[in-house]
């Protein structure tokens, strides 16, 4: 999973997010470095703090998006908009916490509202960073 955060206290927020994907969603394995980089696909003043975490989970895909999704509004993030299976960059704005669901084991899901492995991952320095360094950590073991 892909975690940002450029509202309050990022590193806070990343922090609780993780906990609560470790109380809700499943067992946390691994949580790549904090990196701060820039909003992507709007203004802000507000530098994002961004992270990836691995998790092992008993859950379907649908059930952890509606976990984080709620996750997402317990930490106070308005309504995520999603139009046409992708996310509209008009609509990105600054956020308390965002959690996107980035791959799930070899699945391939294409539906209107859940698109794994997430369609915008490539395009994103601040998911494939830490994406590669989960990846090597786990391969270190």
């Amino acid at each position: 999973m892909g975690l940002g955060s450029n509202l309050g206290d990022r590193r806070q927020n990343i922090e609780k997010a993780v906990t609560l994907i470790g109380e809700r969603v499943g067992v946390v394995l691994c949580q790549s470095s904090l990196i701060e980089t820039e909003p992507w696909g709007f203004d802000s003043e507000n530098k994002f703090l961004n992270a990836v975490i691995l998790c092992e989970t008993e859950r379907t895909p649908r059930e952890v998006l509606r976990l984080t999704q709620q996750i997402e509004r317990d930490m106070g993030r308005k309504k995520k908009l999603i139009a046409n299976g992708q996310e509209p960059k008009a609509n990105y704005k600054d956020r308390p916490i965002d959690i996107d669901i980035l791959l799930y084991d070899d699945l391939t899901v294409d539906e209107p509202d859940l698109k794994i492995p997430h369609p915008l991952m490539y395009e994103r320095d601040f998911v494939m960073i830490p994406l590669e360094e989960v990846r090597r950590l786990m391969a270190d073991g």
